[in-house]
């Protein structure tokens, strides 16, 4: 009998120390939750101050090199070719800076009149070729067309293909709302308008921008890579793919300093009637940042404008990873 009682006694003190051993591990781990979480809320608030201080340390270095030298910028200049690395308190931070006016601003396809933003014939005629080169169909690309003017414009009419405030807020439409009236503040803005749906989204996402520009299509040729061949032919009605190609490859690291400079070192290529323009430097950039600490990681992409003033505004922020 005295043998069953220490029995029942020797289990019971083993199941106690089980159950306190459970409750030490789920202790434990919401212990090491709550310090995992402590230390990304510190990560977040660490990451957002660096991101705001590399920003502000890429944009005096645009400053400075623009300050002085505003006619050209080519591939080889060293605020294209510098990263910025630093190490604080053991996290890695790089910075780099890309020129970001290389890309088919959808704002172009208006331009400003009597208080009104009207459809700018020759940056139409640029998207339209633009969107063949995609192998686009027709109809599609005129009812963008005409959806995206509709959209920015001020008026309630809507053209032949387009949708006016009768088809964003009507009850099929979720959600309800008007449109814009205003210039696309991101390429983003393009996935709420139909015709857009009809197309490749990644054709939008690795071409298209929006900037905050109605001066109609402009493209820096000094920096321009392989990939942009679509944009050259684009401007240039009897420029095709191979002679978009050919001028890539042929632009020296130094770059040129103006259309004439540009059109000597092409004599046999036709560059009449452009819908666009060519120019030597830019004024839209691109800051890149990483930071890596421990195992997290975070990045920021931010939007800079150097302005006529001489001074540089941040005019859009994207943050991943915190």
């Amino acid at each position: 009998m005295f043998s069953k009682t220490k029995g029942v006694v020797l289990i019971s003190i083993l199941l106690i120390v089980l159950l306190l051993s459970s409750i030490a591990v789920l202790f434990g781990n919401k212990y090491f939750l709550s310090l995992k979480r402590a230390e990304y809320i510190e990560f977040q608030t660490i990451s957002i101050n660096i991101f705001r201080n590399m920003e502000a340390i890429v944009e005096k270095a645009i400053e400075k090199e623009l300050q002085f030298n505003s006619n050209k910028l080519s591939k080889d200049n060293p605020i294209l070719n510098n990263e910025y690395t630093f190490n604080i308190n053991e996290a890695e931070v790089i910075s780099l800076l890309r020129d970001a006016s290389n890309c088919f601003n959808i704002n172009s396809l208006v331009k400003e009149s009597d208080n009104n933003f009207v459809e700018n014939n020759k940056s139409i005629d640029a998207f339209r070729r633009f969107m063949k080169l995609m192998d686009i169909d027709n109809n599609i690309i005129e009812e963008l067309v005409d959806q995206v003017i509709d959209w920015i414009d001020k008026d309630t009419n809507p053209r032949a293909y387009g949708l006016e405030d009768y088809y964003y807020s009507g009850p099929l439409h979720n959600p309800r709302e008007y449109t814009g009236m205003r210039l696309i503040i991101a390429i983003e803005e393009l996935k709420g308008i139909p015709a857009a749906k009809n197309i490749d989204w990644e054709i939008f996402n690795r071409y298209f921008c929006a900037l905050p520009s109605t001066k109609g299509i402009k493209f820096n040729i000094n920096t321009l890579t392989e990939d942009d061949k679509y944009l050259i032919t684009s401007i240039f009605p009897n420029i095709d793919i191979l002679d978009a190609e050919y001028i890539i490859d042929n632009i020296p690291q130094e770059g040129f300093d103006s259309f004439n400079s540009f059109q000597l070192a092409f004599p046999d290529l036709n560059f009449g009637n452009p819908n666009g323009e060519l120019i030597y430097t830019s004024n839209f950039f691109e800051i890149n940042t990483i930071i890596k600490y421990k195992e997290f990681s975070s990045n920021s992409i931010s939007q800079v404008i150097y302005g006529g003033n001489k001074n540089s505004y941040i005019i859009s922020r994207t943050y991943n990873g915190i």
